[in-house]
């Protein structure tokens, strides 16, 4: 099989309207599980944390994950780091197993999430772009 991932930066987003987006997607998270979108289920969705396993030391809101029945996942990722606004951070990933399609662009191989990325999120309304500024 093969692994297709991106991530798509939308990078210089107005801080309030990323936060209204990530806020917005957390306050839907126990709703989402066992919904259907686009002929996929999400198995599970939460905003998850790290533990280091050195000092055990937890990381809260490290950002949203959409997990598909499939395998396939979505992670929203919010980063204040850039020089103006935030950067909203899209991480999409797939498995596919059948080898006709192992050849397929990656944005094409991902297109199904990245439509149910928008979808859930509203990052056109909330980014105001049609289009992230990096993929990569």
């Amino acid at each position: 099989g093969r692994n297709y991932y991106s991530r798509h930066d939308y990078e210089g987003v107005d801080s309030d309207n990323a936060n209204t987006l990530i806020e917005n997607l957390n306050s839907h998270l126990d709703t989402l599980t066992e919904r259907a979108i686009d002929d996929l289920e999400i198995s599970l969705s939460d905003n998850f944390c790290y533990t280091d396993p050195i000092d055990h030391s937890v990381s809260d809101n490290q950002g949203i994950r959409i997990m598909f029945t499939d395998g396939s996942r979505i992670v929203f990722r919010l980063s204040g780091t850039g020089t103006a606004g935030a950067t909203l951070r899209v991480y999409l990933e797939r498995f596919e197993a059948d080898p006709e399609k192992h050849n397929q662009d990656t944005q094409e191989a991902l297109a199904d999430l990245i439509k149910i990325a928008d979808q859930l999120a509203g990052i056109k309304k909330y980014t105001g772009r049609d289009a992230p500024t990096v993929i990569t």
